[in-house]
């Protein structure tokens, strides 16, 4: 194979000249922002450490580890991988780091235990409590537990920060089109082409953490020529930011049918009185509609819409597509693991997904250090990564299962079921669990055929132990 003899045009720049760059642009502060830090690295798309490790020849550009995506899952798989030495790429299809915003932008402080995160206060927007969930008829039971309300796009460009500060390089607008195996009689790692000045790349390990675009799944083929993955269910999530939301700082989940078929709505409360109030489900080309009856027919009415602080211009609505199906089947192959949202790793109710994919990025840091230090590549040493996730993760099979039976009931029988939990619903053990039970089926016997338990302990796998958020 012929391969290019320039040198991609991002190695070209040097380290001093990196720091000094300009940003891609400039613009006023978000009236009820806290003012931003200087552009971060990772908003500039320089490459400040780690460019004199990379290896080019005859064009190519070598590397250990390349991350697909700069997301959490990606910005941490990058981290985690530079931290254990590994020469680390992280390319990404956006020309900005943390734009767009598609999710609620939660995350628990069991989370951040796990993880051993130490927030920034500039990526900090709200602390809050917990999660209320909101039944049909107004029943409101409570799942509490603390944590915080992000700034994503803040904390996004910090974590690719932290990556590149450890010596991870960056690289914006490439998007990776081709992946073709190395080595004759073993596998050797991935040479990548794509759209942008930095390929080809060749990579040892490839951790994909492009979201549910899911790239590699439908890059690499099979025997049998069929992708590595099929592409799983999806749930159509949109939102707003709203201010002068009243708030108590919890999370208002509302499992209101009417609006959110096989879905929610929520409100997410930030500083200030800014929310973010949206909805999830599985009626995408009406999700929109839905969302702005919701507003219409309740007290969020009276309150203004505003565009978030990342977007200058446009439909103040944003989100987009969450994987709903569970784990895929393959999330590891010769030379490739799959974390967060490529991975399907999604909280099955309320589809959370930060905690799964920063949790999986370690996971996978953790195995390619190992497959690149004993010189194995193969799916067959890097399966050692499904074992540690599916150890560590909640039983999905479970969770959708509940969820499922959830979504079968009317609202007259989710609201009996919300009237039947306790106020607290973080403090049922398996007596508590086992009342709640029996004083369902006492009230609606019929409700032991609808799977209600399974229905009722889905709630429980939503906490923030099980990575609910």
């Amino acid at each position: 194979m012929a391969y290019p003899k320039q040198v991609p045009m991002f190695l070209q720049i040097p380290d001093v000249l990196a720091e000094a760059a300009p940003s891609h642009g400039t613009r006023e502060a978000h009236p009820n922002e806290k003012v931003r830090p200087p552009p971060s690295v990772a908003d500039r798309g320089f490459l400040c450490k780690g460019l004199n490790r990379l290896v080019v020849e005859d064009g190519v550009t070598t590397c250990d580890v390349l991350v697909v995506g700069a997301g959490p899952g990606g910005g941490n798989a990058a981290l985690q991988c530079a931290r254990k030495g590994l020469t680390t790429i992280i390319i990404e299809d956006h020309q900005e780091i943390g734009t767009p915003v598609h999710c609620g932008e939660c995350i628990s402080e069991i989370a951040c235990q796990n993880l051993n995160l130490d927030l920034p206060e500039e990526v900090i927007s709200k602390r809050v409590h917990g999660i209320r969930v909101i039944f049909p008829d107004g029943t409101k039971k409570c799942l509490s537990e603390e944590g915080y309300v992000l700034e994503k796009h803040l904390f996004e460009r910090w974590i690719v920060d932290e990556a590149i500060a450890e010596g991870a390089s960056l690289h914006l607008g490439h998007k990776l089109q081709s992946m073709d195996r190395s080595g004759d009689s073993e596998f050797e790692g991935w040479l990548c082409q794509g759209k942008g000045d930095g390929f080809p790349i060749l990579a040892k390990i490839v951790i994909d953490a492009s979201g549910v675009a899911a790239v590699c799944s439908k890059l690499i083929r099979l025997e049998d020529e069929a992708p590595l993955n099929p592409q799983g269910k999806v749930v159509a999530g949109m939102q707003y930011e709203m201010v002068g939301v009243p708030t108590d700082g919890y999370l208002d989940f509302y499992i209101w049918p009417e609006y959110a078929e096989k879905g929610y709505l929520w409100m997410i409360p930030k500083r200030e009185g800014r929310a973010n109030v949206g909805l999830v489900t599985e009626d995408r080309p009406r999700a929109k509609k839905s969302l702005d009856e919701f507003i219409e027919n309740t007290h969020f009415k009276e309150l203004n819409q505003v565009l978030p602080p990342w977007k200058e211009k446009g439909n103040p609505a944003f989100g987009g597509t969450i994987p709903i199906s569970g784990p895929f089947e393959n999330t590891y192959f010769d030379g490739l693991m799959l974390v967060g949202d490529a991975a399907g790793f999604t909280s099955p109710l309320f589809e959370g997904g930060s905690h799964l994919a920063l949790k999986s990025a370690v996971f996978a840091a953790q195995i390619a250090a190992d497959a690149i230090a004993n010189g194995d590549l193969s799916s067959q040493n890097l399966s050692e990564y499904q074992r540690l996730w599916s150890n560590e993760f909640p039983p999905y099979e479970k969770i959708i299962r509940g969820k499922n039976a959830l979504f079968e009931l009317t609202d007259d029988e989710m609201s009996l079921m919300g009237r039947c939990f306790p106020d607290e619903m973080g403090d049922m053990g398996l007596s508590g669990k086992a009342m709640v039970g029996t004083r369902l089926l006492l009230k609606r016997p019929g409700l032991y055929f609808k799977s209600i338990v399974p229905a009722m302990l889905a709630f429980g796998y939503s906490r923030a132990k099980y990575y609910g958020w």
